[in-house]
């Protein structure tokens, strides 16, 4: 029996409540982090994965998701900040970014980040950082039950005596071009990996003292963005 327009309605009602609560938490979180912690951190991140950021942020208390709703948190400007001077690393919460507290000197903060690096497969329109080229003739690497899939994948490829083969040089991907769903897979075979998670410190806070570490950008940018 489909559902009534009403029974939908109470539906979107309670989604929208949940989703509210939830920006409410991640907003109470933030401003007893604020509050707790010595400094606050953003940074920007490249070729996100979950799993390897959950390794790291072990040590530091991060938080990831809806910008706005950070900045909010912080406050956007000197007359809505929570403590004085946060209105700054709000107005760099903003693109691929997250926001960390902690009680790390920030020589420490500074070494985690800039040794945290994690190769991974790369995704589908992941910029390709070199060509990769296969050769004609046998491909050992690959069983004979592969064959049909690598044909699905575009290679040029056929059985002999058992022994998957390349039967013409084939290009998986060029350097500097978006990955294709069928070049990924194909990469993921060949245990290629292209993505390099990497997380990059934009400023600090602390209650005495703002640092940008972004270069290029003033602190006169950020007053006037």
């Amino acid at each position: 029996m489909p559902k009534s327009k009403r029974n939908r309605a109470v539906t979107l009602s309670k989604t929208k409540k949940k989703g509210k609560e939830h920006k409410e938490n991640i907003v109470n979180s933030i401003r007893e982090c604020a509050e707790k912690y010595s400094s606050a951190y953003v940074f920007s991140f490249e070729n996100m994965r979950n799993l390897k950021f959950k390794e790291f942020r072990d040590q530091l208390k991060f938080f990831l998701g809806s910008n706005k709703v950070m900045q909010v948190a912080l406050g956007r400007s000197d007359s809505d900040e929570i403590r004085p001077g946060l209105h700054k690393i709000s107005k760099l919460v903003r693109g691929d970014s997250g926001l960390c507290f902690t009680n790390l000197s920030k020589e420490e903060v500074q070494r985690l980040f800039n040794e945290y690096e994690e190769h991974d497969f790369a995704r589908t329109g992941t910029t390709a950082t070199e060509k990769v080229e296969l050769q004609e003739g046998p491909l050992d690497q690959f069983t004979h039950e592969m064959e049909p899939f690598l044909r699905k994948q575009g290679m040029p490829v056929r059985l002999n005596r058992g022994v998957v083969e390349l039967v013409s040089d084939f290009v998986v991907c060029e350097e500097g071009r978006p990955l294709s769903p069928e070049a990924a897979r194909i990469l993921r075979l060949l245990g290629k990996k292209m993505a390099t998670f990497r997380l990059h410190l934009l400023c600090r806070w602390s209650p005495d003292e703002f640092e940008i570490y972004r270069e290029g950008l003033e602190e006169s940018d950020i007053e006037s963005s």
